[in-house]
């Protein structure tokens, strides 16, 4: 399981991680912050994130990555290219950008969105079908992303998931 982590979810974050499966995962993305606040969340969130025992990720660039010590980077594909080898965690919404990040030399990819999202109220989804027609063609672990709660991960049968609000006590 990944938490993915923005403003909407900060308040619960540490409660969330004290509740994760050991060698769960937090994608630190927190970009409503400004860059000194925002590193010293991410220090914060890396020490509680180490006590669980899970993986600390950090939504940038490789060598940011590598400088703050986070576990590795996620992003787009055009923007992981370059820079360190550190794990990359690359967002995927259709082929296209499966192929970068294949290319990318990508670790894992996030395939979004699966379901409807707060994040994107509206937006065209996967849906079930077309999720698993993509992730069927890529080459490294899939995490699904998008709308996805424990229910959902049980019922469509997800190994890997993330979520935003899906983690919280009411997407449980």
């Amino acid at each position: 399981m990944w938490l993915v982590s923005d403003a909407r979810n900060d308040d619960r974050i540490e409660a969330v991680l004290a509740r994760l499966p050991r060698g769960s995962g937090l994608v630190f993305r927190h970009y409503h912050l400004p860059p000194q606040e925002r590193r010293a969340r991410f220090n914060a969130l890396a020490r509680t994130a180490r006590r669980f025992g899970h993986v600390m990720v950090l939504a940038g660039e490789a060598r940011q990555a590598r400088a703050w010590k986070a576990h590795g980077v996620y992003g787009a594909a055009d923007r992981l290219a370059q820079g360190p080898g550190v794990p990359r965690l690359v967002t995927v919404h259709n082929l296209r950008e499966l192929a970068k990040a294949h290319r990318a030399r990508a670790d894992a990819v996030l395939i979004s969105p699966l379901f409807a999202t707060a994040s994107h109220p509206g937006g065209q989804t996967l849906g079930p079908v077309r999720f698993r027609l993509l992730a069927s063609r890529s080459t490294v672990p899939v995490i699904a992303l998008g709308g996805v709660t424990a229910r959902r991960a049980r019922a469509f049968q997800l190994e890997r998931w993330a979520a935003i609000d899906g983690l919280s006590a009411s997407g449980r």
